[in-house]
Formats: structure tokens, C-alpha cells, sequence
């Protein structure tokens, strides 16, 4: 007898009261873009090349070191006008962006040069990955390893 009850509400309105109730707050929107952005290795360089194009990189974008990130800001700032017979279209298009990056402790500022070519802003970090090899750590089978105490004998020489 309950199944009038529903016929006035829509068939899953409980349900999506609780996914709206326990749903992850919204994100506000950002404002402004942000451009793609991909890090490589040539090397021992770090090269991070980032999509701006259209941009007037000397008026609009700043590349800097700020303690142990590399920093790359600016604005874009785009505006269109078609005219037509009846009618004309107008469009802007603009927002500020930042992204961020972080660097090895050894790099200074004058280890980062940058270019930009055909829409793509090209930061080459000299030396970022210098000394930065992989060593290897042998693992040993059976009981964790603790730490050597200093004037301790090893744990597998103790008496149990």
C-alpha cells in the first residue's frame, strides 16, 4: 500500500538527496586559464615547455625563480570582431594564469634560461637533474633490519 506515496515524487528523488548530501563540496571555478604545461629530461636539464600561444610573451608572461620554484605567470588577453551583413560578433576572451614548479635545492636562477617559439614557452633548467642518479638499496630476506646501534652487537648475534 505504500506505492501511492511514490507516485507523486519522482522515482529516485531519495536517492539523489543523499548523493547530493554526501557529494564532495563544489570547487569554485578558477578564473582566468590555465595552459598545458609538460616537464622532460634532455640530460641532466630539466625542460618545461608550456602552451601560450597567441600570448605577447615579452609584455604578457614573467618567468621566475622564487626560492624553489620556477614560476610562470601572465595574462591573455584576446579580442575578436566579425562584422556581417546583419550583424556583428564580438568576442573576449581573457584571464590571468600561474603554474608553478618545483626545483632541486642545488638550482639557482642563473642555471634557467627560457624561449619561445610557434605558441610554446620553452624554460630550460641547467642541472637539474645533475647527481640526481638512482642508488640502488639491497633488500635482505626474513626479519626487518633495525639499525645498528653504535657499540651494540648485531640482533642475530644476540642471545635469545
Amino acid at each position: 500500500m505504500t506505492l501511492w506515496l511514490w507516485a507523486d515524487r519522482a522515482p529516485f528523488a531519495e536517492l539523489d538527496a543523499l548523493r547530493r548530501a554526501y557529494a564532495a563540496p563544489a570547487i569554485p571555478p578558477r578564473s582566468g586559464f590555465v595552459p598545458a604545461a609538460e616537464v622532460s629530461r634532455d640530460g641532466d636539464d630539466a625542460v618545461v615547455r608550456v602552451e601560450l600561444p597567441g600570448l605577447d610573451v615579452e609584455k604578457d608572461v614573467t618567468v621566475e625563480v622564487d626560492e624553489d620554484r620556477l614560476v610562470v605567470r601572465g595574462e591573455r588577453r584576446d579580442e575578436r570582431a566579425e562584422q556581417h551583413a546583419r550583424h556583428s560578433v564580438r568576442e573576449l576572451r581573457y584571464g590571468s594564469f600561474r603554474r608553478s614548479f618545483t626545483l632541486p635545492a642545488h638550482v639557482t636562477s642563473e642555471a634557467v634560461s627560457a624561449s619561445y617559439d610557434a605558441g610554446v614557452l620553452s624554460v630550460r633548467v641547467a642541472g637539474a637533474y645533475a647527481g640526481a642518479a638512482a642508488r640502488r638499496i639491497p633488500v635482505t630476506a626474513g626479519a626487518a633490519a633495525a639499525p645498528a646501534v653504535e657499540g651494540e652487537e648485531p640482533a642475530e648475534h644476540r642471545a635469545a
